[in-house]
């Protein structure tokens, strides 16, 4: 579900009440809360079984195939781009170890990636708006495992475009399937699907 702001402007003001309000309910509400461009994005249902194991089985898979240095991040904190206007949490956020060493949000140009699992409830939020968002934060790889299909897709090389930089890459693949993420590649067997 997206809560949408009354003006689109997303000034910085804008951002910082809608920053409020998710810190507000972020401890009394279920699920997960983000800020886009096009206001609070709350995704309503708590990590189920699968998304959780997939999540845990492509973390351990990358930080096996990573030099020591890099982490496959599944915890906090958030990226956080304020002149945008975006608060964003992945489900993993390959990146430096030296890089976590900071107080606050995470430097999105810091990540060597971002991996996300598609929620059952809010499947848009990681195909539709992180697809925008995570090439206009710099992210440059953007990684998607789809549960509902067994199937997904690896985003990267961010190029302009009239709406804003978007990646102008894209490779599918199948569950079963080897996907290289970035320097690394991971098997995708034995991940789960939602019944």
């Amino acid at each position: 579900m997206t809560i949408a702001p009354n003006d689109a402007t997303n000034d910085s003001s804008m951002y910082q009440r809608m920053l409020e309000v998710v810190q507000s309910m972020d401890d009394t509400l279920p699920g997960k809360f983000e800020i886009t461009k096009e206001g609070i994005v709350h995704d309503m249902m708590a990590p189920t079984g699968p998304h959780e194991l997939t999540t845990l089985r492509i973390r351990k898979r990358l930080e096996k195939a990573m030099p020591e240095e890099l982490a496959a991040h599944t915890g906090t904190p958030d990226v956080e781009n304020k002149p945008e206007g975006i608060m964003r949490h992945p489900d993993i956020m390959v990146i430096a170890e030296s890089d976590m060493e900071i107080q606050g949000s995470f430097d999105p140009r810091t990540l060597i990636a971002a991996v996300e699992v598609v929620s059952r409830s809010n499947p848009d939020n990681d195909w539709v708006s992180k697809m925008r968002d995570y090439p206009l934060l710099g992210i440059p790889i953007y990684v998607i495992f789809d549960p509902r299909t067994g199937s997904g897709a690896v985003l990267s090389d961010i190029h302009p475009t009239p709406s804003g930089p978007r990646y102008a890459t894209r490779k599918d693949f199948q569950y079963g399937e080897d996907v290289t993420i970035a320097d690394w590649t991971i098997p995708t067997d034995n991940l789960p699907r939602y019944p």
